[in-house]
């Protein structure tokens, strides 16, 4: 006794030899891709690689100003309330050294700015423009589509 499977319930489905196959011969086909596209020879900013270089190189920037800054000051603090024997002692003539590293403290917060415009200049503000540039040129492709 042999077991045939039953016949299934739904009709044959030939392989994808026939496009059309699959619609009703009134309904309008969808057009194929032009072959005159070019491929684009770089990502869009979809890929965002970019903005992660941008985003890194102005984490860099903002953690040299700030431990510039800060760095100094908590080492003000730190020499106040551990080393106070070394804060009252004297420079020069009546010029305490804790006065003296806390007016140096203006001119460093200086350094930390011309710190930030410096790494601004040379590092961040390059990649932005580039990035600016290149999502302009990707718009005026997409509005010429």
């Amino acid at each position: 006794m042999s077991y045939d499977p039953p016949p299934p319930s739904y009709p044959y489905r030939p392989p994808d030899s026939s496009p059309s196959y699959d619609t009703y011969p009134w309904q309008p086909q969808q057009p194929p891709e032009p072959a005159g596209r070019r491929p684009q020879r770089h990502a869009a900013l979809g890929h965002h690689s970019d903005l992660r270089v941008l985003r890194s190189a102005y984490r860099w920037q903002r953690r040299v100003a700030t431990l510039t800054a800060l760095g100094y000051f908590v080492l003000f603090l730190i020499l106040s309330a551990f080393a106070p024997s070394f804060m009252t002692s004297t420079v020069t003539d009546g010029l305490p050294t804790g006065l003296l590293l806390a007016l140096v403290q203006v001119p460093v917060t200086w350094l930390a700015i011309a710190l930030y415009e410096q790494t601004a200049r040379r590092r961040v503000d390059p990649l932005a423009d580039r990035i600016r540039k290149q999502a302009e040129l990707d718009a005026r492709r997409e509005e010429t589509r």
